[in-house]
């Protein structure tokens, strides 16, 4: 089984931009290799949940107060959330790896409905959890989501997976300058307005002693050495 984790069990947040590239929705081979990691890391021994976010498919905010009701909107954007999970667990019972998808609301075709107790047995009997549908609610984002979720499911670290390095003091890919920082407070990301993820979900973490992690999900094997103690990214406690 190799190493173990010293992180037991971690919630693992991703955008949409996992599960689609440029110009498509859904891009099996992307979420083939974002799979492969998975699969790979769970042989760690790690549990792991996976909030999705869906903006491959729809993001509710670009569509609200358009012709469509803010609250419509965001729950369209649950919606695609949906597909994302579903998409990611056909790939992974076609490597053999146990995944369960968990919404906050019905969806009685095709996942579970989100129950505390039956998401810590899926994680304790070694399977993957991925959850879709954000809160249920609108006007709050799947960083929320997750932060809820990582409090629920008493996770030892949330991490979120994103397709920079961690946290700069500016944009890198508009500023060459900007700086990685190592390691910041809960404080000082919601003073300087960090917006690497949004405030309520800080401020969750924050309250519920929940450190959190932003790294490169893009570069292979980056999420085993986080879950092994590595320093990859930026931490934030």
């Amino acid at each position: 089984m190799g190493e173990r984790p010293i992180f037991k069990r971690v919630l693992l947040k991703v955008s949409g931009e996992v599960f689609g590239g440029v110009g498509d929705s859904i891009d099996l081979e992307m979420i083939g290799e974002f799979a492969s990691e998975l699969k790979d890391t769970l042989e760690t021994g790690a549990q792991i949940a996976i909030v999705v976010g869906g903006g491959n498919i729809l993001r509710g905010s670009v569509i609200s107060g358009k012709m469509v009701q803010r609250v419509s909107a965001d729950y369209m954007g649950m919606l695609g959330t949906v597909i994302n999970a579903l998409a990611l667990q056909g790939v992974l019972e076609k490597m053999g790896v146990e995944a369960r998808v968990m919404t906050p609301f019905v969806v009685g075709q095709v996942a579970e409905k989100f129950i505390r107790r039956e998401a810590v047995r899926h994680l304790s009997e070694g399977r993957l959890l991925i959850l879709a549908g954000g809160t249920g609610n609108p006007y709050f984002t799947t960083d929320t989501a997750a932060a809820l979720r990582a409090a629920e499911i008493d996770a030892d670290l949330l991490i979120k997976g994103t397709k920079v390095k961690g946290i700069y003091n500016s944009d890198p890919v508009k500023d060459p300058s900007a700086k990685l920082s190592e390691e910041l407070s809960y404080s000082e990301v919601l003073r300087d307005d960090l917006r690497v993820m949004d405030g309520t979900a800080v401020a969750l973490c924050r309250d519920n002693d929940i450190p959190i992690i932003v790294f490169d999900i893009r570069e292979k094997g980056n999420l085993k050495k986080v879950l092994k103690g590595e320093k990859i990214g930026s931490l934030i406690r």
